[in-house]
């Protein structure tokens, strides 16, 4: 199993809160999966203790047999960089950088062997291969999200974490982004966990929970 959750929970001492109750999860590889609920229900919250950005109060997060909690800094910011992958609603491109520049930079910490070659062709891949030298603003926002999704990729990452990527793009380039995310799952073979608040999307992807009250079901 690449992914196991384990009785996790998350709690706030000030204001007391708590944002998940014993959530259970299991993800194997190149496994695919749709969070859904509604705004404040944890979906943010519990992705980001899935990628390491955050810690549980609670419960064992253990990511390709490793548990999360027994990692020193050095390491979780390896696992982060190498085996994780991250698209956010928002692009966090660089706007001095050219596309090619912008997927490349996760790889600046580590070998890089073919790591160009890779980029150019998934660039490709999602329609951009006429985009490489193009700056962000010269993009639309669909277009951006495409190559902010060939950057989580490109130091091919055992898990893929997208938090409500089509939020930002109007029906058409969301309808795209999501098609596009399930094709990669396959190609790559990576897993995915997609949070959104599209049906639509979720629906497209073969197993579907909900979060609600801190509580998945």
């Amino acid at each position: 199993m690449l992914l196991e959750l384990t009785h996790v929970s998350k709690s706030y001492a000030a204001p007391p809160v708590t944002v998940l109750r014993d959530i259970n999860l299991q993800l194997a590889a190149g496994d695919a999966l749709a969070i859904v609920g509604p705004s404040g229900s944890g979906k943010s919250t519990l992705l980001n203790i899935i990628g390491a950005l955050d810690v549980p109060t609670r419960g064992r997060v253990v990511l390709d047999g490793r548990e999360l909690s027994a990692l020193d800094e050095s390491a979780l910011a390896a696992i982060r960089n190498r085996q994780i992958g991250f698209v956010f609603q928002l692009h966090h491109l660089l706007p001095q950088c050219t596309v090619l520049e912008n997927v490349l930079i996760p790889t600046l910490t580590g070998p890089a062997d073919g790591a160009q070659e890779r980029a150019v062709r998934l660039l490709g891949r999602v329609g951009l291969q006429d985009r490489l030298t193009h700056r962000p603003g010269q993009l639309s926002g669909g277009e951006c999200q495409r190559v902010a999704v060939v950057r989580a990729l490109i130091n091919q990452p055992k898990l893929l974490l997208a938090d409500e990527p089509t939020g930002s793009l109007d029906h058409a380039s969301a309808v795209n982004l999501g098609r596009l995310l399930r094709e990669l799952n396959k190609e790559e073979g990576v897993a995915l966990i997609v949070v959104t608040h599209s049906l639509e999307l979720a629906k497209s992807l073969p197993r579907v929970r909900e979060l609600r009250d801190g509580v998945l079901e």
